[in-house]
């Protein structure tokens, strides 16, 4: 029983940081069309620079998450500006063929983040202190309360995000850019800075994702594969485009890996949610709430 409750507590934790990334992953693919496979290399960053500061400036836990979370924006938009809209741009690329030079360009740039993280700080694993220091206990298991914050606070920020979409006039263009982003130019809007904007949605919630990751678990340049794989598969389980669908599905990912790394080996964390999204695919392409 007490390992049961171990594992709904951690799992609830690691599932709401995984919503917190996702979300802005699944944004940027509805808006944009841009499946960022540099997507863990970002999280990484702000992690590392986050741990940086926190334990060798009088900044603290509190201005190292900030920084951390700064980091996390500019190399999105370095990937945005350096990659993307370069790939997107260039008139040697056929029209048809630029999704794939995308995905190709994220994928190559997340590698050279990761090498340049490897060659300065190696691959060990870091941990920020925690922003919350102490204990509380739940139905008699021990839990750190920063591990708790951190699931209140991924779910607050999300909260924020669906305000901001569902409730304001930046967010109505903002759906309209997924819908109709040729009717959405005819009414005075200008695209690129749409797109400006969505990747600043990201980088922030990629950036902070990346932080409280370091203070919950810890992280290393090593696992920005592992953590564009989670958020690949977090997608396409919940559906391509659909938000809703993504925090449904970072549940379910987030479980399993909970309980493979509790029940069986930490290093095989990912393994059943990569299977069950080759099943999802094979099943049912579209995922739970997608529609495309």
């Amino acid at each position: 029983m007490h390992l049961l409750l171990q594992i709904l507590i951690d799992g609830f934790a690691i599932s709401a940081l995984y919503a917190l990334g996702a979300t802005g992953f699944t944004l940027m693919f509805g808006v944009s069309g841009v499946l960022n496979l540099s997507h863990g290399a970002i999280m990484v960053v702000a992690a590392v620079v986050g741990w940086l500061v926190a334990g060798n400036s009088a900044a603290g836990a509190v201005g190292g998450t900030l920084l951390g979370i700064l980091a996390g924006l500019l190399t999105a938009y370095a990937t945005y500006f350096v990659v993307v809209r370069s790939i997107q741009r260039s008139k040697a690329i056929a029209s048809d063929e630029t999704e794939i030079f995308v995905l190709t360009g994220t994928l190559i740039w997340g590698i050279m983040i990761q090498s340049g993280l490897d060659y300065l700080f190696t691959d060990n694993p870091v941990a920020m202190r925690p922003l919350i220091r102490g204990v509380t206990s739940i139905a008699g298991v021990r839990t750190p309360t920063n591990e708790i914050m951190i699931a209140v606070l991924c779910w607050v920020v999300i909260g924020l995000l669906w305000l901001l979409v569902n409730r304001t006039r930046i967010g109505k263009a903002l759906l309209a850019a997924a819908i109709n982003p040729r009717g959405l130019t005819m009414l005075g809007f200008e695209l690129s800075k749409i797109y400006l904007l969505v990747w600043t949605i990201y980088g922030v919630l990629a950036g902070l994702a990346g932080v409280l990751l370091a203070s919950f678990l810890g992280t290393s340049p090593a696992n920005t594969g592992t953590l564009t794989a989670s958020a690949f598969s977090i997608v396409v389980l919940g559906g391509l485009g659909s938000v809703s669908g993504s925090l449904i599905a970072a549940y379910v990912v987030g479980y399993l890996e909970t309980i493979t790394a509790y029940l069986v080996a930490p290093t095989l964390r990912p393994i059943p949610a990569l299977l069950l999204l080759v099943i999802v695919v094979y099943l049912r392409p579209q995922g739970l709430l997608g529609r495309r």
